[in-house]
């Protein structure tokens, strides 16, 4: 469950820091409120994660769940670039990944 609840709060770490774009500074108000809800539910996750999983695992793979989904996002909604290097370097981290949950004791 712990996993769950880790994976869902990177979810929502991708939705935070995708609203980010969209609240053009915190001037736009709908935006905004969806940009903060999604980071308190994000942290109220990795920190409910966080009572049976160690520390350094949750927040790495928070971070990477995080990162590889802004990544992904900000290719396909904002037309950012695709090249070999980032897609590669987005693979090393859910590597990475993947590599902390089969190395978890939990």
């Amino acid at each position: 469950m712990a996993w769950l609840l880790l994976v869902l709060a990177g979810l929502f770490e991708v939705g935070w820091a995708i609203g980010l774009k969209y609240t053009d500074g915190f001037t736009r108000l709908w935006p905004t409120v969806g940009t903060v809800l999604a980071m308190v539910i994000s942290l109220g996750l990795l920190g409910l994660a966080m009572k049976s999983l160690p520390v350094g695992t949750s927040y790495a793979v928070w971070v990477g769940v995080g990162a590889v989904g802004t990544a992904i996002l900000g290719i396909v909604l904002l037309g950012e670039p695709a090249n070999a290097g980032r897609l590669v370097s987005l693979g090393l981290i859910v590597a990475g990944i993947v590599g902390l949950k089969l190395s978890s004791p939990v």
